[in-house]
């Protein structure tokens, strides 16, 4: 409830603020499902991101089993920290 009433807050804020507020009246009932919830896609979207960043600093495999290579790889590795570190 409280959400909803900063959202149709009336007061002066900037144009960006408007901006952002308007979006989020048109995705009220997502912005609210993502507050109550505790679902959450952030670890795909790391692992999405990890995958980006390999292809950036790789300046493009040859080929696309040498990218599902070192993506595993990688994945390898950070599983691997996680475990020494608990």
């Amino acid at each position: 409830q409280k959400l909803k009433s900063l959202i149709n807050c009336k007061d002066q804020i900037g144009t960006l603020m408007h901006k952002t507020l308007l979006t989020f009246k048109y995705n009220l009932t997502a912005v609210l499902n993502g507050a109550e919830l505790p679902y959450s896609n952030g670890c795909l979207e790391g692992f999405n991101r990890k995958i980006k960043q390999i292809e950036r600093t790789a300046f493009g495999y040859s080929s696309f089993t040498n990218l599902l290579t070192r993506i595993r790889l990688e994945e390898n590795e950070n599983l691997y920290k996680e475990n020494i570190l608990t």
